[in-house]
Parts: structure tokens; C-alpha cells; sequence
């Protein structure tokens, strides 16, 4: 069994929380991994939350 590696980046809208999950998405399929990746706009246009979680593993990432 591997490791999973488990990002969170929480933000405010228009801070690039989602642009940033992105890149680090990309970093992790670049590497060879298996990447899966969520996004939660709240209000995000009116200055609301946005949240989003990448996961790595180098096998599979299954849902928990």
C-alpha cells in the first residue's frame, strides 16, 4: 500500500484557489501519479469560500 498525499486549499473568491489546485494537479500528474481533485465554490463571485482538495497516490486514489 502507498502513501496518499492530501492537499486542502481553503480561500476566499478571486484569491486563485482554484487556479492554484489546478497547478498542483498537474504537478502530481507530471510526477507519474494518480490525481484526483474537488472544488467547492460558495459564493466565490461575491467573496464567499472556496475550498479544494487534491490527492496523489502513486498507485490509485479511490474516494473515501
Amino acid at each position: 500500500m502507498t502513501k496518499d498525499y492530501n492537499f486542502l486549499l481553503a480561500g476566499v473568491g478571486g484569491q486563485g484557489t482554484i487556479l492554484a489546485s489546478n497547478v498542483l494537479a498537474d504537478v502530481g500528474l507530471a510526477a507519474g501519479l494518480d490525481v484526483k481533485k474537488s472544488e467547492v465554490h460558495g459564493m466565490a463571485q461575491r467573496g464567499g469560500s472556496v475550498n479544494t482538495h487534491v490527492r496523489w497516490n502513486a498507485e490509485r486514489v479511490f474516494r473515501r
